[in-house]
């Protein structure tokens, strides 16, 4: 089976990158691509459909690290994202956000579950004995304490990415099916980077997405 493992920067999987060229991308009956998008949304569309274009894969992984919303994730925490939501398209008025689907703006509503956009591979996600949980994605860090607290009443999201949202909307449009690991780095809105565990949160995503290459992945 071919497998595409997708991330925004080598930085994030490269312990998995070298755990894998060192089997020369082969374990078992399962070929491994490793595709880096680049940071937010836009980078993260273009090159995976262009990859996906190129060459389709039978399954996707995405990896990185995230912000946790939730004192029950905190940082150092391994979640799997089970439905992931935009939350940066559309209006910020009289205090409140409204999305485009509050607006009721013309728009393809395919992929969408109501807002979400929300992986249905249950087999493939519950293998892991991992928490499975809600994600919104959004161009930029949340750092005012309002709008963090907007995307929790709004959404009630456990983490936060830049590119999450992307990776499930390629996914589902071309019927490809998908994990998306994600690691927690920090709390959203903590700019103490010394309260980060950026490192212990990289070793915990690669010592995970290791296990899963060397399962029996199907798609």
């Amino acid at each position: 089976m071919e497998i595409l493992l997708v991330a925004a920067t080598n930085f994030e999987i490269q312990p998995t990158i070298n755990y894998l060229a060192e089997r020369d991308c082969i374990i078992g009956n399962n070929r491994f691509e490793v595709l880096n998008t680049g940071i937010g949304s836009m980078s993260t569309t273009y090159w995976l459909t262009k990859a996906v274009d190129k060459h389709r894969p039978h399954l996707m992984i995405q990896a990185g690290i995230g912000g946790s919303f939730s004192a029950d994730y905190p940082p150092g925490s391994l979640v799997l994202i089970k439905e992931e939501v935009t939350g940066d398209l559309g209006v910020e008025e009289n205090n409140e956000f409204k999305d485009v689907f509050d607006m009721g703006l013309p728009q393809i509503t395919d992929p969408y579950t109501g807002k979400n956009l929300e992986n249905k591979h249950a087999e493939l996600l519950q293998q892991y004995n991992l928490p499975l949980v809600k994600s919104v994605t959004i161009n930029e860090i949340s750092t005012r304490p309002a709008r963090i607290q907007q995307l929790q009443q709004k959404y009630q999201p456990v983490v936060e990415s830049m590119e999450g949202a992307a990776f499930h909307y390629v996914a589902l449009i071309e019927k490809i099916p998908f994990i998306q690991l994600r690691a927690v780095s920090n709390m959203v809105g903590e700019r103490d980077k010394t309260k980060w565990k950026m490192k212990e949160a990289i070793q915990l995503l690669n010592e995970q997405l290791i296990k899963m290459v060397n399962t029996e992945l199907t798609s």
